[in-house]
């Protein structure tokens, strides 16, 4: 008698939670059927876990994927209290629950993270989020496992078995979104390259072909001679443009984190490029904040992005103009600004400057360049979770500014 009446408890349950099941499945169905249009991997992500957050019922959730040459997880997207503090960090696949999911290709539900040995506490340590109950599933194509998604704290009870399938449901259509997003950014990607080395290959046939005339004058053989040096160097700039841009959209650049004295860096980085402002006659003016604390990021790619704004405001300024870095502190961040007197940017032109392989119409013929260098510098401040803008006028020039946490 007693089973049977848990046998009708459970029945009358099941009948009662039917209508909300009911429009859960058909939130999954609408859910999976947007992901298959996005075709742009960032957008993609953050929409997975927003929807594993809205399907599962719980606080949080966060996705990781699987860095096969340094053979661990990391955040890829993450929403609201993680957000801000997960961006690519890096979770072991031999101690987390994440891990657990992606050695083991199984779901795991936890319902009281801190008691289990295998929670990797850092992330709480990191967000001052508190994890309390944890769903994961692995992202798993037909061949190999991708990564993991992870809700964290449902709101009301505890995760049950119908979390379980949504969230597996929800996996099974996110990893084909995946793939097929980075396929098409590979397949876009390749057809950009092979259109922009057009140009300089043409330009070297052109030459070589010219050079096999016996009768051609010396002083035509040492100007082709120079051409073919320029649109060899050009290619070999390219080539590097394009596989550090490649290597940053692939997520396999991992960033360390490490206070930096920015003020120190952007002396550094003027020293570099004060021999390149000379020849134009360039004046270089700082001004730095000596209150400024340290900033948290990758030395190396800062430096990277503060020698190519450096470099765009020498290349595209005017004899004997002016270039003024300016550093402070604004709340929790850090300011940096590079501002130049050169010909400026046209207003239909500033929303796309940090387009990949884009570059300013009237500009193109006066400076050589691939357009990718602006696009690299984004990737760079995001991934050390920064923000860069622009603001210009023509015949006025152009500021770009750089901001980046001071907190860790």
């Amino acid at each position: 008698m007693p089973d049977t009446d848990k046998r009708s408890d459970r029945e009358l349950s099941a009948i009662r939670n039917y209508p909300l099941l009911l429009r859960r499945y058909a939130r999954l169905v609408e859910v999976t059927t947007d992901l298959a249009s996005r075709l742009d991997l960032d957008s993609l992500l953050q929409h997975i876990v927003d929807a594993a957050v809205e399907l599962t019922e719980s606080e949080s959730a966060s996705l990781l994927m699987y860095d096969a040459q340094s053979r661990q997880l990391y955040f890829e997207a993450a929403t609201n209290e993680l957000a801000a503090g997960v961006e690519r960090q890096m979770v072991p696949t031999e101690s987390s629950l994440a891990g657990w999911v992606f050695t083991h290709g199984e779901p795991l539900v936890v319902d009281n993270a801190l008691t289990d040995p295998r929670f990797f506490r850092e992330v709480d340590v990191l967000t001052r989020f508190r994890t309390k109950s944890v769903l994961g599933v692995p992202l798993r194509t037909q061949d190999k496992t991708l990564g993991v998604i992870e809700t964290i704290n449902k709101r009301k009870g505890r995760f049950d078995e119908q979390d379980v399938r949504l969230l597996q449901a929800l996996a099974a259509q996110a990893a084909i979104a995946i793939q097929n997003s980075r396929l098409f950014q590979q397949s876009d990607i390749v057809a950009v390259i092979a259109h922009e080395l057009r140009t300089p290959l043409s330009a070297l046939m052109a030459a070589a072909y010219l050079l096999q005339r016996p009768d051609l004058p010396k002083e035509q053989q040492q100007k082709l001679g120079e051409s073919i040096y320029t649109e060899v160097k050009r290619l070999n700039e390219m080539t590097t443009d394009f596989l550090e841009l490649a290597r940053l959209e692939s997520g396999r650049i991992r960033f360390t984190r490490e206070p930096i004295d920015l003020a120190g860096l952007v002396r550094e980085c003027l020293e570099i490029i004060r021999p390149q402002a000379e020849v134009d006659h360039l004046r270089l003016e700082t001004e730095v904040d000596p209150a400024l604390g340290p900033v948290y990021g990758d030395r190396n790619r800062l430096k990277q992005v503060v020698l190519n704004l450096l470099t765009n405001a020498i290349k595209y300024n005017q004899k004997g103009g002016l270039v003024r870095v300016s550093v402070s502190a604004e709340g929790s961040e850090a300011v940096l600004s590079v501002m130049d007197t050169g010909r400026g940017i046209p207003p239909e032109s500033l929303p796309r400057v940090f387009e990949r392989f884009y570059r300013v119409p009237d500009q193109e013929a006066a400076t050589a360049g691939t357009g990718l260098g602006l696009a690299i510098a984004k990737r760079i401040v995001e991934s050390n979770r920064g923000t860069v803008g622009v603001t210009s006028e023509v015949g006025q020039g152009s500021v770009f500014t750089v901001r980046l946490p001071l907190t860790p």
